[in-house]
């Protein structure tokens, strides 16, 4: 069994802290059930997708980008899925303040940004995806894409020598639609790959007993 041992190695020795967070506008709390979850969910395809296919699945769709949720919010109005909620918000702030603990059956983050000038910021360079993995369910997966060859061989090393969890990599199928990035990398020839990331039973953070941070948070008295 992999389990995340501490201390963290040398290169994760910094925290995420929670306390330099603040709560989404408009931000409104989920129910404590089993959800699935979409990071960067762009304008929409895959989440409409996956939520008309899996009925009985619930997923929140996350978005940052204006222009891109918009789009999205106005295609999922239209498809009137009841198992599926569009959110406007940074994906950071509003899993920290919304995700209980091991909540999130699945969670996908189809071809983020590849940051190739700052790659502390990919997810599994970054502080956040331990948070990530204590809203994980026993034997949840996450599901990371992308077109980028040295984004998923370094993300293999990671999970090989930090996070120490078990994974499958596959090349993703030429006639895959699941995204409009997708679509487009593979009409050019481009390979994209996936690493399918299981958390194991009895695997554990530092956040394993973090509540979502409504419950705790209190906004600073203005006056």
């Amino acid at each position: 069994m992999s389990i995340l041992s501490h201390p963290l190695s040398h290169h994760f020795a910094r925290t995420f802290h929670l306390g330099h967070l603040c709560p989404p506008r408009d931000f409104l709390p989920i129910t404590n059930l089993p959800i699935c979850l979409e990071i960067g969910a762009g304008k929409g395809k895959h989440a409409l997708l996956f939520a008309s296919q899996n009925p009985d699945k619930h997923l929140y769709a996350i978005e940052r980008t204006a222009l891109k949720f918009e789009a999205f919010d106005k295609h999922a109005g239209k498809a009137n899925l009841p198992n599926l909620s569009v959110i406007h918000a940074d994906a950071i702030a509003w899993t920290a303040f919304a995700v209980h603990p091991r909540q999130i059956q699945t969670c996908f983050i189809l071809y983020p940004n590849p940051e190739p000038k700052n790659k502390n910021q990919r997810f599994l360079n970054m502080p956040f995806f331990e948070l990530l993995l204590s809203k994980m369910s026993d034997g949840g997966q996450i599901i990371l894409a992308s077109n980028v060859r040295d984004y998923i061989d370094e993300a293999e090393q990671l999970l090989a020598n930090v996070w120490h969890l078990p994974y499958i990599k596959r090349q993703i199928e030429p006639t895959s639609v699941r995204t409009h990035f997708e679509i487009k990398y593979l009409a050019r020839g481009e390979c994209c790959q996936e690493l399918i990331i299981t958390k194991p039973c009895g695997y554990r953070t530092r956040f394993d007993q973090t509540l979502p941070l409504y419950l705790s948070w209190m906004p600073m008295d203005e006056t």
